[in-house]
């Protein structure tokens, strides 16, 4: 007798996305923002961008990475917050281990929003909507947050569906409707394309979704490369083209880390500018010794009163991961290029060609002394993760304390840490 076929269960995709999470943190520390026009990220006097507005802002048209004193003219009546970047890691945490309660394949995406691979567990969770509608019940009594989930067969379909099923929503759409549900969507709504790509699909009469589900795979190939092929899959639901590839919970490869710090106001004093490249540097160090990774090139960016902008980078004999030997470089890059006594608006650090360390390679260096400043930082890094990212720190970068930007991607996001020492090819 013939065994019997056994079908794979259709493939189900969670997309949990914390509504207004910056918002929503502050307000379980300070009740009276609740139902307020609230801006985080910094003061309306500030030169900084805007990290999350409530959506009692929003209806002013604030929204993320605007400057902030476009915002405080949008919306002068608004409460501005500087942002707790420890309280949204912590919180995120909190989150991270009840999404990781309702499935092992869990991938954080930013701070406030994951995918869960549910495929299959219709047994343990019951069918999704009866599974989101548990998930959503249990975030609440876990962080006392509100989140919106969305449903589909493709983390891009998931993806859409929650940002339809905000505030505090939870939105399933059934395998086979994919194209449907999209069509009468903007296509701006596409994850991926920015202002850019919606311009030139604009100049083509492509408003809608639908509008670029008619056209040829062959058509949006010639006129946009891959990306255009991968745009044609989108606008059917499929998670076709760049970070959708990988599998929930696979590690995606970073190519490249960095800080940066605009000054509120335009200076020329060097040791404040150095010891500004100081704390940037060991900002960049901390997240490269997180995600285990050596760097080999080190960049500066530098942008002067009238925003002209330079880089420059210097590929080092040895990858490393520590704060002093990324700003010698940093430092030594700065003096070369620096037109003396021009006031800077903005500095910036990376890290690139990033790969795991090479052991033989730091024989050349002063074995000793590299391997005390190793453990002075992993002992540093250690108090950062009990006491904050500001609670230690290098002399040299003391006068250049400033507030840690509020955005979506810091380091210690729960789930992230990637795979111990992985070779990269460069």
């Amino acid at each position: 007798m013939a065994a019997a076929h056994q079908v794979d269960p259709p493939r189900i995709i969670f997309h949990v996305d914390m509504d207004a999470f910056f918002v929503s943190v502050e307000e379980l520390f300070d009740a009276s923002l609740k139902g307020k026009p609230v801006v985080v990220g910094g003061q309306r006097h500030e030169r900084g961008v805007v990290s999350a507005a409530s959506y009692a802002a929003r209806k002013f048209g604030v929204h993320s990475a605007m400057p902030l004193r476009t915002a405080a003219k949008l919306c002068p009546q608004a409460i501005f917050v500087d942002g707790h970047p420890e309280r949204y890691r912590e919180y995120s945490e909190r989150a991270f281990r009840v999404l990781n309660s309702f499935s092992p394949q869990v991938e954080m995406a930013s701070i406030d929003e994951a995918y869960l691979d549910m495929t299959g567990t219709s047994r343990l969770h019951g069918p999704p909507l009866k599974a989101a509608h548990a998930l959503h019940q249990q975030m609440k009594s876990g962080t006392n947050l509100n989140c919106s989930i969305g449903i589909g067969s493709s983390r891009l379909i998931a993806k859409v569906s929650s940002a339809q099923a905000k505030p505090n929503g939870v939105l399933w759409i059934v395998t086979g409707q994919e194209a449907k549900f999209l069509a009468p969507l903007d296509v701006r709504e596409i994850p991926g394309v920015g202002k850019v790509m919606e311009e030139k699909l604009h100049a083509l009469g492509i408003r809608k979704v639908g509008d670029l589900a008619r056209l040829e795979d062959s058509e949006l190939e010639s006129r946009f490369g891959k990306w255009g092929l991968a745009l044609a899959g989108k606008s059917r639901g499929q998670d076709a083209g760049g970070w959708f590839d990988s599998a929930v919970g696979g590690r995606e490869e970073t190519k490249s880390i960095s800080h940066e710090h605009t000054f509120n106001e335009d200076t020329a004093d060097l040791a404040k500018l150095e010891s500004t490249l100081m704390r940037l540097s060991e900002m960049v160090g901390r997240r490269l010794r997180e995600s285990n990774y050596h760097a080999r090139t080190i960049q500066l960016k530098l942008r002067y009163r009238d925003f002209t902008t330079i880089t420059r980078a210097h590929t080092l004999e040895s990858p490393t991961q520590l704060d002093t030997e990324i700003f010698n470089q940093i430092r030594e890059l700065f003096r070369k290029n620096w037109k003396q006594r021009s006031p800077v608006r903005l500095l910036g650090v990376q890290a690139s060609s990033l790969g795991g360390p090479q052991p033989d390679q730091f024989t050349l260096l002063d074995g000793d002394k590299h391997q005390r400043w190793t453990n002075a930082l992993a002992a540093a890094d250690r108090l950062r993760d009990k006491f904050g990212e500001n609670s230690v720190g290098l002399a040299s970068g003391l006068r250049g304390t400033f507030r840690e930007r509020t955005h979506e991607n810091p380091a210690g996001l729960p789930g992230k840490q990637p795979t111990k020492n992985k070779p990269q090819d460069h």
